[in-house]
């Protein structure tokens, strides 16, 4: 494990922005310094905790401050102080080809009561050359992975393996949202799409589900237009969610999604409603073919804030802490494609401002920890970086 430690000073500057466009004003990478520091605003410091590894795509929280982590190739680790010890006992199902691999991690909310640790991910089933996406969950004994319990299963109905989606995360009544991309054989948005899974609310595949921690179907789950009973599709009509997260002010559950070329979506999660992939989308297909005449579609929920072009969000958090003096109550994105982690400041619901951090960097996931600092997941080589604020 490596290790560095650098300070930042970061500085405000007003922008205004559009829910359909984003003007980036700050630009800050690791060990940059901006000379002027306007009251309220932290001075950040950046700390490497450990580097040298896969893509880390999921990552978590135990009570006494361990953090769990997993690499995409099928990896999962604990950290305690400056030891990583890689725990044994994953299932032997998972399929990293491709988007695939080991996703998601989440540490129940009462895990000192149940021990419970949950993990999701892209899963091999026999007799198909198809991939599911599958939702475990775990105790941790020693070194070893124990109880392990498939909980969730999506059809087995991936052909291209990719846009798997998968975000773990729980409300405050200790239900459990599954977000899934769309799967299917291909991507690609327009009425004549020859892959309308996230429409279809007979499949999993396009959903953020809703379930108890067990897995088991809420009674209060909506009935979607075709079905006769609650299923643990709670929304739909969406391409690639990689972000979920509660608000920790309102209690609304917030989700960001890939679109395909712009029109990336920042959107907050209703019970029942549709997000309109593939029928609508403010982006374009990647061969630059439109996807809807119109952004906007009758029936179909418009997002909070879109980029373009497309910033590819994954991994959410807000900021809680007071040491992050201002910056207490932003929202933290994690960008692939367009490689910083963007700081949205907020009015309500409305984002009003965003700045750029650690640029330059693809950010695969970002948490924030017990003690309010902030850990970021990020790529080539993967590593977790650590962002505590004066």
């Amino acid at each position: 494990m490596k290790n560095g430690l650098s300070v930042v000073a970061l500085v405000g500057i007003a922008a205004s922005l559009s829910t359909t466009s984003c003007k980036q004003t700050d630009t800050v990478a690791i060990g940059d310094t901006l000379t002027t520091n306007p009251t309220g605003t932290p001075t950040i410091r950046t700390q490497t905790l450990l580097t040298g590894y896969e893509i880390i795509w999921g990552m978590d929280f135990l009570p006494n401050g361990n953090l769990i982590f997993g690499e995409k190739r099928g990896r999962i680790y604990q950290r305690t102080g400056e030891t990583v010890t890689q725990l044994t006992g994953l299932p032997t199902d998972i399929n990293t080809t491709s988007q695939g691999g080991l996703l998601d991690i989440r540490v129940h909310p009462n895990y000192a009561a149940n021990g419970w640790v949950y993990a999701s991910y892209a899963a091999t089933v026999s007799g198909t050359t198809n991939t599911s996406l599958k939702l475990i969950r775990f105790k941790i004994n020693g070194t070893a992975l124990t109880d392990v319990q498939s909980i969730f299963q999506a059809a087995p109905t991936n052909q291209w393996k990719g846009h798997y989606g998968s975000r773990i995360e729980f409300d405050r009544n200790g239900l459990l949202y599954l977000s899934i991309g769309e799967g299917g054989p291909s991507t690609y948005g327009g009425a004549s799409s020859p892959n309308k899974n996230a429409q279809n609310v007979q499949t999993e595949w396009g959903k953020v589900h809703r379930m108890t921690d067990t897995g088991a179907v809420p009674a209060d789950n909506p009935v979607l237009p075709g079905n006769t009973a609650a299923t643990t599709v709670y929304s739909y009509g969406h391409r690639n969610p990689q972000g979920l997260i509660l608000n920790p002010t309102t209690g609304d559950l917030w989700e960001s999604e890939h679109s395909a070329k712009g029109g990336d979506e920042l959107n907050i999660v209703q019970k029942g409603k549709n997000y309109g992939w593939p029928l609508v989308s403010s982006g374009v297909n990647y061969d630059g073919t439109t996807i809807s005449a119109s952004p906007t579609m009758a029936g179909v929920e418009s997002p909070l804030f879109t980029w373009t072009p497309s910033i590819g969000p994954c991994g959410l958090a807000f900021i809680t802490s007071d040491s992050f003096k201002s910056w207490k109550g932003n929202l933290l994105v994690g960008g692939l494609a367009l490689t910083y982690l963007s700081r949205l400041e907020l009015n309500g619901n409305q984002v009003v401002r965003e700045s750029k951090l650690l640029e330059g960097n693809r950010v695969r996931n970002v948490k924030q920890a017990p003690d309010g600092s902030i850990y970021v997941s990020v790529e080539g080589p993967g590593r977790i970086i650590r962002l505590s604020a004066d």
